[in-house]
Order: C-alpha cells, then structure tokens, then sequence
C-alpha cells in the first residue's frame, strides 16, 4: 500500500511539473487555429475534399492578417496526412466533385467578381470555366457529368437592363412601394431625357437619377434596407446558370424573371432542379414564405412540390433512389409573431400523400441520404455539443450517433463510412473518419495539432440548475489554467448572443477566447440560459416578452453557484457578452451589483430605437408580439430596455461597437454611452472602423485580437493583482 501511494505521489508531481512546464494559450494563438469546413466524399468513394479557412499574415505590414481558405485532399485508402489542392493569396471554396471523381469544380474570386474553376485531381493546374458579369457560385455538377449548375446574383437595376434573365425588359408584378406613382408604383427611364437641374420635371427626375448613380444620393423605398454593414437600396435577385464543363464554354440562363431561386440541387435522374422561391406576387421584403419547385434542366416545366404561405421551406434533400425529399420547414407568416424552429420534413415523391413532419425538437441541418436511401442523416445544436443523428426512413426513429462534448461541424457520408470535421475542447478542428454508426472513429488530420501539444489547456465541467420556470439550465465552469494552492481567482461570466445562439464544449467560436481567458488566471463560468437553441421549442420561446429578468435570474444562477468554487473570489467578479449577451450585460448591471467590472459588446439596449437602426429589427415582434406605436407592447418592450434602467448602472462598463454593424446599430451604443457619461458613471467607449456584427468571429483579425485584449485590460483596471 506504501509502494502504491508513494507511486501514487511520483506520477502526481510529474503530471504537476509537466503542467506547469506547458503554454499559455496567448492572444496571438488565435491566429494560428484553422478550421475545417465543407467535405466531400468522391464517387469511387476513395478520396475526400474538404476546405481548410486559416488566418495568415500579410507580408511588410505587421500584426496585419488575412483570411484564406483552400481545398485539401484525403486519401480514404491509406492513413497518409491530406494534401493541398489550392495554394497561394486567392482562396478557393465551395468545391464539387465531377461524377467520374477526376475532376473538381470551385469558385474562386477574380476581379472582385467570384468565377468558376475546374481543376483535375491527378494533376494539372486548376482553369477558369465561367466569366460572368455577376458572378458565379455555389456550383453542382449533373449527375451525367455534362453540366454544372450555378447561381449569381444581380441588383434591381441590372435585372432591368439584362434583356435575357428579364425578356421585353418587363417590371415585376408587384408594387415598387415608391409613393405618388402608379402603374405598379413604377417609372421607367427614358435614355432620350437628359438630367438637367432647371429643366422639365422629367429632366429633373432624370437629374436626381444621375446623382443615385453617381452616389450622390439613395433613395430607399423598400423595409428591409440594410445590410450587414451598409444599407442597400436596391434589391437583388439570385439565378441560376448551366454550363458545359469545357474551357470556352458560355453559361446560360436557367431561370428568369424578378424571383430568387436558392439552394438549387439535381435530382439523380439528370433532369430535374428543385429550388425554393419566394412568392413572385408579394414584395421580396414582405415575403416570409418560401416553396419547393421542380423543373427540367432547361427550365421547363416548373411544378410546385410544396407551398404553403404560412409556411417556409428549405434546404431540399433527395434520396439516392429518387423517391423521397427532406426539407426542413417552420412557420413564416402569422400574425401576430409566433417563435419557431426548423422541423424535419419527407415527401415521397410522386405518392400524392402528405409529407411526415418529424418531432425531432432541435434544429437539423446538413441533411444527407445514405446510398441506400434508407436513412437520413443530420446534425443539430444541442445542450451543448452538436451531435449527428440518424433517421431511419422505415419507422421515423431517430438515433443518437454522437455526445454532447464535441460538435460535428460538417460531414459527408458513403456506403460504409462518414467523413467528418469534429470540434473539442482539446483540438478546435480536425477531421476524422468512421464507420456509419460512428463508431471506429480515425484522426485523419493533424491542422492544429503541432501548435497545440505544448499548450496547457482548461477543461470545462457541466453542471445544471433549476430555474424559477422549472426548466433544467445547464453551464460550465472552467477552472484558470493554473492554480495555486491557497490563491484565489477573479471570475468571469461568459455569455451567449442569439438568443437562441448555444454554448458548449462542441462550439467553436469561443474556443481560443475562453482558453486565453483561463491562461490569464480567470475562471470562467457560461450558461444556456432560456431562450437558447440546443434545447426544444418550449426552452427557446421561454423568454418571449422576458429578455433581461428570466435569462439575467439562469445566468446569474450559475455564477452563483461558480463563484464557490475554493479557487474564485469573491470580490472579483466581472461579466461580458456580445449581441443579444451585450442586451444582457447592459440590463444585469442595471439591476445587480456583485460585478466589478463588466463589457458590452454589439449590443441592443433600446428595443425601440433597435426596430429602426437593425436589420435583425424582426426580432421585435417576434419576441414581444407587436411593435412600439402600440401602447401595451410600448410598455413591455420599454420594460425590457435597459436604457431604461441606465441610472441604475453603478458598474463600471466598456461599451464596443462595430461602425458598420448594421445588424444591432450603433446608436444605442451611444445613447448609453452619453447617458452613463451624462450621469458621471465609469464608462469607455470603442468603436471599431469598419467592423461588422461578426467581428469576433469573421471580422479583421488584428481588431478580433483588439477586442480581446481590451476586454482582458479593462478588467484587469478593476480586478486584476494590485
């Protein structure tokens, strides 16, 4: 028993030193993750291609860095590491495999302007198929391997000019919504009338037209005018293309008129398309519902498959066999709002009966037929991880395949195994193989792998908590990544957008910063509190009307309960989260004390003023059942603002925000900024010049390390070791 514990003690103080011999994750490390994207899975089922996005840095400009993304190649025959396919400053994307496996489609920008390449597996350099004007995206080759489908994309007025995809160069049915004018609310130009500021009203009309071109000027007439980070007048319509897969080949227009065709696939009998479309009566803008069509190759013969104006659906999947469709369908226009999530959907084609609606309660995506058609596979948010699943066609039962403690980002399967990128808290990225119950599981790649094996690392550890509504909330607390006996630790309350964003160990975009955050000796506590995804209908729509008191009482909760953990003090508390987490930042320190310090990032702080500067502006009568101009929503919507409560903030707050985030706005920013710095209240403002909504996780990566950085400096004023 001696022998056992003195052995015991030598393996503890070895595992002791070679911990503390190891790294700290450091700020720059973000730059060094890569991650695995889209698989593919060739015909002869051999070899795989998978995109690889990696940050890398721009020559002769220091802490400057840019995004790239290539293709990378597998060999499914052998354990030999991947090879790259693309190289080089221009990245490469979306790619497909030819049905004989020889060769690949991709897109690939040239000119600013993304264009089609081909590029033979075996060998050979990759060349340029498509030139369109608009672009050119999202390729799939025919099953007989003679044409590529493609989509692009075109603004109102180039629809106008363009006498192919709009024949008699025609107006679109529906209304223009410019007011003072009939015949659908419509002008047409006359090229004859030249612009003249003294002139006629024609010529004057003709004037103010000539400063829109020359961005003089906008004219906006339609509802959902802005964009991610600028505001977008024009509408703009998606079609699609067919091309020959042969150098000179000229593409041609597959779909016409003032409609978008999205997520177009083949059938496996080469003839048929199905696509989603909009309602071609309603304004693009007023048109929540989205239908199933189907059609030949060239075009014709259009058919409805599913349609329903209560109703969108999406992401059109067809079996092997030709017989059956999944889609994933949720309610689009009720009034007034309701939340919803995706439901999974099967039509059998051609039987003339209703199509089966699963009660799956999570949200599904990647939806993929095995070859035999007997079964669907898909992967979904939840408590925690994103886990693959298994729909077995026959009986409807629905299988677990993977754990709550990874996420399987993307996959592809065949007849006998399934190719797959995994997230984990002890690598971000990789791909691996297995067999079709995911079992026998293959690291098959090693990306992060060499900058990783001497970094020490924080292990999150779960843990739930009842909720005043009853339901089960989870979180996670992670300890800093090194501990000395005796010391206490500041803590810090992570906490998710969305709302109906989730957290976990198998969620990737937080890894690095919840690691960099352990290393400099915070602990870290993150919850699902109600209204996150990953969790059912009934956990999200909990926080209908309830955005800051029922959320702030499940986060607050699991802080509570991190906080007395031996290492964490007390007294040194801080709180931070981005988006609908800075709504929840801002509200908490307007009605709770204990932080010492707290960040708010991108957020929404004035419901009012949100439904008019963001584009995500729906989200008000989605959760709140109505709009300002009505007294009792103005009344519970003013209730859940945390402008409203800005006297109460004694908490010392870093506000940031993107100057081109379009999707929360900037001007509640500085309302709450100008009203804390009105009432003398500790408060820092950044903004970040040209950043979008997603600066932390695809925005510039210099301000990504910005952001980070001045999180950790502020706390530090107020938390960290004197």
């Amino acid at each position: 028993m001696k022998k056992l514990y003195v052995l015991f003690l030598i393996f503890s103080i070895s595992g002791l030193a070679q911990a503390q011999q190891k790294e700290k994750i450091k700020v720059s490390d973000l730059t060094k993750v890569k991650q695995v994207g889209n698989i593919a899975i060739s015909p002869t089922e051999k070899q795989a291609i998978y995109t690889l996005l990696t940050i890398e840095p721009l020559p002769d400009s220091p802490f400057e860095y840019d995004y790239r993304t290539h293709l990378y190649l597998v060999d499914l025959t052998n354990k030999n590491e991947p090879v790259a396919l693309t190289h080089g400053t221009e990245s490469a994307s979306a790619p497909e495999w030819s049905p004989d496996g020889s060769k690949i489609v991709f897109s690939r920008k040239v000119k600013d302007k993304t264009q089609l390449f081909i590029l033979p597996v075996n060998g050979g350099e990759a060349w340029q198929l498509s030139d369109l004007s608009y672009g050119a995206s999202n390729p799939k080759w025919s099953p007989d391997g003679s044409k590529i489908m493609f989509s692009t994309s075109l603004s109102m007025g180039e629809m106008l000019k363009d006498s192919v995809l709009n024949p008699g160069k025609t107006v679109p049915v529906w209304s223009m919504e410019k007011p003072g004018f009939q015949n659908n609310n419509f002008v047409k130009k006359d090229k004859s009338i030249k612009a003249n500021p003294d002139g006629t009203l024609a010529e004057i009309r003709a004037y103010l037209d000539k400063d829109v071109e020359d961005k003089k000027a906008k004219v906006i007439n339609r509802l959902n005018f802005q964009g991610e980070s600028t505001t977008q007048p024009e509408l703009t319509f998606t079609h699609l293309y067919m091309i020959e897969p042969k150098e000179g080949a000229k593409a041609k227009p597959v779909t016409k008129g003032f409609y978008s065709y999205g997520q177009a696939i083949w059938t496996p009998d080469n003839k048929i398309i199905l696509v989603t479309q909009g309602d071609s009566l309603q304004h693009p803008d007023r048109s929540k519902a989205s239908r199933i069509m189907s059609m030949n190759a060239d075009g014709s013969k259009i058919s409805v498959l599913l349609s329903d104006p209560a109703y969108s659906f999406s992401q059109p999947t067809i079996s092997k066999d030709n017989k059956s469709l999944a889609y994933i369908t949720s309610i689009a226009a009720v009034k007034p709002a309701t939340l919803d999530q995706g439901h999974i959907g099967i039509l059998t084609l051609g039987s003339g009966s209703k199509p089966y609606i699963s009660n799956f309660d999570r949200i599904a995506s990647n939806l993929t037929w095995t070859a035999d058609s007997k079964s669907l596979y898909f992967a979904a948010a939840s408590n925690g991880g994103f886990p693959v699943y298994k729909l077995t066609l026959s009986n409807k039962k629905i299988d677990q395949l993977t754990g709550y403690d990874t996420g399987i980002n993307s996959f592809d399967i065949s007849a006998t195994a399934i190719v797959y990128s995994k997230t984990e808290v002890a690598d971000p990225s990789e791909l691996y193989t297995a067999d079709l119950g995911l079992k026998a599981e293959v690291k098959r790649s090693s990306h992060n792998t060499e900058w990783l094996k001497d970094k020490l690392l924080s292990y999150p550890e779960k843990y739930t908590l009842k909720n005043s509504k009853g339901q089960t909330v989870e979180y996670w607390i992670m300890k800093p990544a090194k501990i000395e006996a005796g010391k206490k630790y500041p803590l810090v309350l992570q906490m998710h957008g969305g709302p109906t964003a989730m957290w976990g160990p198998g969620e990737i975009s937080m890894w690095h910063e919840l690691q960099f955050f352990c290393a400099q000796g915070y602990g870290v506590v993150y919850a699902n509190p109600r209204g996150s995804g990953g969790y059912g209908l009934d956990f999200m729509k909990a926080n209908f009307q309830d955005w800051g008191t029922g959320p702030a009482e499940d986060v607050l909760a699991a802080a509570s309960m991190a906080v007395k953990e031996s290492w964490a003090d007390t007294a040194r508390q801080v709180i931070t989260g981005g988006s609908y987490a800075g709504y929840l930042t801002a509200w908490i320190v307007g009605h709770d004390n204990r932080f010492k310090a707290a960040h708010s990032q991108r957020g929404v702080y004035e419901l009012t003023t949100f439904m008019g500067e963001g584009n995500a502006w729906s989200l008000v009568p989605n959760y709140f059942g109505g709009y300002p101009w009505q007294t009792e929503i103005k009344k519970v919507m003013d209730a859940n603002s945390p402008q409203t409560f800005v006297e109460n903030i004694h908490t010392p707050l870093l506000i940031k925000h993107g100057e081109n985030d379009l999707r929360t706005g900037v001007i509640q920013s500085e309302l709450l900024y100008k009203s804390l710095k009105i009432l003398g209240r500790d408060v820092e403002y950044v903004r970040m010049p040209g950043g979008t909504h997603e600066l932390s996780r695809s925005g510039n990566p210099r301000q990504r390390i910005d952001r980070i950085l001045r999180i950790y400096e502020f706390f530090e004023r107020y938390v960290g070791e004197k």
